[in-house]
């Protein structure tokens, strides 16, 4: 899990170095409006929503406005509309473009996560919890709950 975090911490401090590596910072008033599309709010992307929170984006001086699209299609389709400068989506939205003939296609210059970022969490405390535990239970996965 911190290993994770660290990944996400890197490539968003990276992210933002390159924003700010291109933008005129002449004059600290004239912000640099950026939107930025994600597919889901996730606790991923917590190094974001504090930077944001606690005006870091503004004192390198961009004006960072997020924005949730539902899919990954909707987030691709606004990059490529010029609509947002950044997308957070899976990398099969690139593919599906690329395979598609598409001469103006994404380019995907990182992986924030390698995995699904979903957790596991239960209503009692157990001290030694082992995945055959949810064996016949329901499991709510954002959508409608399933038996495993």
């Amino acid at each position: 899990m911190k290993k994770i975090i660290f990944i996400i911490v890197c490539v968003f401090i990276i992210a933002v170095g390159i924003l700010c590596a291109t933008m005129n910072k002449n004059d600290k008033n004239d912000l640099k409006k950026i939107k930025v599309a994600e597919v889901a709010h996730s606790i991923f992307y917590a190094p974001q929503y504090v930077a944001h929170a606690l005006g870091y984006f503004e004192d390198e001086g961009l004006d960072v406005e997020i924005i949730l699209s539902s899919g990954a299609d909707a987030v691709a389709a606004a990059v490529m509309s010029d609509d947002v400068q950044i997308g957070f989506c899976g990398s099969e939205q690139t593919i599906y473009i690329y395979n598609g003939g598409s001469e103006d296609y994404l380019v995907n210059f990182a992986a924030l996560t390698k995995k699904d970022g979903s957790f596991l969490v239960a209503r009692d405390k157990s001290d030694k919890f082992d995945i055959k535990d949810i064996k016949g239970k329901h499991i709510i996965a954002g959508r409608k709950g399933v038996r495993v």
